[in-house]
């Protein structure tokens, strides 16, 4: 099994002061489906008292109208993200009309694709160039399978941290240093992603709506419902979006290093696909896609974790990266946690900054491509079968027990995790990373088991098991109060945002083709870097 055991701890330990790590930064991103009162998703436009989708820093929309996007500035501690988190929710919820926010991350009682409504951003350029590539991906791989929701987790490590660890290394500039360590966090982070779905996966069971014709390779768990008996995360199985279609269309993305990594995304980028050409880009005068290329932007590429860095303005993602190399990293792994509120808990937070810090100060190889199939084939197995007694995954070809090799990264994550809690005080780290062990020893434990034995215990199907948890979140956040301070804040920015929506769209408008080659152009630029 892939060993995440490192002597770069001790290092860090005696040669990096501890207070340089207490700046660190964590941000949240937890989409949710705005559902009428039978669970049906919405067909009504982003609240207008929730502000202006394109132009709201916090409250936003994904794929949808429907699909609802609560964002956190990135703070000091996972705590004061989740409280943001929650003030934010509870604001949105006051002002949702007779409506509710689905507690899953697989929605139900759906009437089709078509009856999906893709997010509107208004008339500017940027709005229309937004609503397009969402056209786009329901062209491609259909709408229904772009509304499962998530949760995304953004870290980053202090700038202090990178300057002391840079001149422990001695040999490099705190840039390199900081770009080579979290690609090295990356490449770590998928060789051991499929813990993810084992530990949180809560989506063991879906509507039989999801499928079109109403029928899947899955087991039937009710009349309405199909499951898995031993599966974790189906949102992140072969029925959701995966890199294997990617793989089938000619994309592959390299994480050798950050430049690589954004040169292999801008060559997807403007590399034209014969099987998105048959949609058609421009058909009757209507957009149906940004472009016939392999990827419409980078955005497109599925994958559960991403170097990211801020954008300036209409920069391109890949672009960003070259220019200023990561910023911190996002693991987009994590189902909505059904079973609390905020659809993420701190435990659960504690324990992925552990793990990310862990996988950062381990030896990372470089990955080749029959490593990344083996590492999405284990993805997937997990996804469907990871409570499966005596199940197998595969590392380096060679067949590994997934309890063996979870005991072995949770005993790699304790000693970082004992070292955040001298750092922060307390034993909340050491004591999330216990919590997981537990779930190794004892797979009931998990929320994917949980939800199933909670179904059949009640006698409930998926749709009977997430309406209920979904209404006591409504009324759980229609009662929680926020101070007169925090919600003139959010009044604030609604009102902000419809200003800065009204001062985008008076601006002079180029054409929208010319818009879009603008756009493209900076893509082949960095081709050539």
């Amino acid at each position: 099994m892939f060993d995440l055991r490192s002597s770069r701890l001790t290092a860090v330990r005696n040669g990096v002061d501890p207070r340089s790590l207490i700046g660190s930064r964590m941000g949240l991103e937890k989409e949710s489906l705005r559902v009428a009162r039978d669970g049906g998703i919405s067909t009504t436009p982003h609240p207008e008292a929730w502000g202006a989708a394109l132009t709201h820093p916090w409250l936003t929309t994904d794929y949808s109208e429907a699909l609802a996007e609560f964002i956190t500035p990135p703070l000091p501690s996972s705590g004061q993200a989740l409280d943001f988190l929650a003030d934010l929710q509870s604001y949105a919820y006051r002002r949702l009309p007779d409506e509710m926010l689905w507690a899953t991350s697989m929605p139900c009682v759906l009437a089709g694709g078509d009856a999906i409504p893709i997010a509107e951003y208004g008339d500017s350029n940027l709005g229309r160039m937004k609503h397009v590539y969402r056209v786009g991906l329901g062209y491609r791989y259909g709408r229904v399978m772009q509304v499962i929701a998530g949760v995304h987790f953004n870290w980053s490590l202090p700038e202090s941290f990178w300057t002391a660890y840079a001149a422990l290394l001695g040999d490099r500039s705190v840039p390199e240093v900081r770009d080579s360590y979290y690609m090295g966090m990356v490449r770590n982070l998928l060789r051991v992603g499929w813990i993810i779905p084992y530990l949180f996966g809560a989506s063991p069971a879906v509507c039989k709506s999801f499928f079109a014709d109403g029928t899947s390779r899955l087991a039937s768990f009710d009349e309405y419902t199909f499951y898995e008996p031993h599966a974790t995360s189906l949102r992140m199985g072969d029925i959701g979006y995966q890199n294997k279609r990617e793989k089938g269309l000619g994309i592959q993305v390299c994480y050798r290093d950050v430049a690589t990594y954004a040169r292999s995304l801008l060559y997807a980028v403007t590399t034209r696909s014969p099987e998105w050409e048959r949609i058609g880009v421009k058909v009757d005068g209507a957009y149906r896609q940004l472009n016939a290329n392999l990827l419409q932007i980078e955005n497109e590429y599925y994958n559960w974790v991403r170097p990211k860095q801020l954008l300036q303005g209409l920069e391109s993602p890949a672009v960003a990266l070259l220019d200023r190399g990561v910023q911190y990293v996002e693991l987009r792994s994590l189902d909505v946690n059904a079973y609390h509120p905020l659809g993420v808990d701190e435990v659960q937070l504690r324990f992925l900054e552990a793990l990310m810090f862990t996988c950062l100060l381990s030896h990372s190889p470089p990955l080749d491509e029959a490593e990344q199939q083996e590492i999405n084939a284990n993805v997937v197995r997990v996804a469907h079968r990871g409570r499966e007694p005596g199940l197998q995954l595969h590392c380096n070809g060679d067949p590994v027990a997934l309890r063996d090799w979870g005991q072995a990264i949770l005993d790699a994550v304790l000693p970082v995790a004992e070292f955040l809690d001298q750092i922060h005080g307390g034993n909340a780290y050491e004591d999330a990373a216990d919590d997981q062990l537990r779930k190794f020893l004892q797979p009931g434990l998990t929320p994917s088991a949980m939800m199933l034995e909670e179904m059949r215990e009640r006698g409930e199907g998926f749709y009977q098991f997430a309406r209920r948890l979904s209404a006591q979140h409504h009324v759980f956040f229609s009662n929680r109060d926020l101070t007169p301070e925090r919600n003139a804040e959010f009044d604030a920015l609604v009102g902000r945002s419809f200003d800065d929506l009204a001062a985008i769209e008076a601006a002079p408008q180029q054409d929208f083709d010319a818009f879009l080659e603008e756009y493209f152009a900076q893509t082949y630029e960095g081709l050539t870097r």
